[in-house]
């Protein structure tokens, strides 16, 4: 019995969305569970696939906590937009 977990982060795929939709979670899953099935030739009803929403402030990139890393990139892009 497989079980999958994927983590998202809790930002949405729209603007000012802050969660994943429940849609899209269930394309995620029927996704992944067709893809086990596929490749490893399990049973879509004994596949596990858990969905974790991760907070932006929770993780970082470029050595920054992701709100300060977006801001650094937003005002980065402004700057050069003023130069253009």
């Amino acid at each position: 019995m497989p079980m999958v977990t994927i983590q998202v982060t809790r930002q949405g795929t729209t603007p000012h969305a802050n969660t994943v939709t429940a849609a899209e979670k269930a394309r995620l899953i029927k996704g992944v569970s067709e893809l086990l099935r596929d490749v490893l030739n399990k049973p879509m009803e004994s596949t596990f696939v858990v969905i974790e929403e991760v907070d932006p402030a929770n993780w970082g990139r470029g050595g920054l906590p992701v709100p300060e890393f977006q801001q650094l990139q937003a005002e980065t892009a402004d700057a050069l937009g003023r130069l253009r």
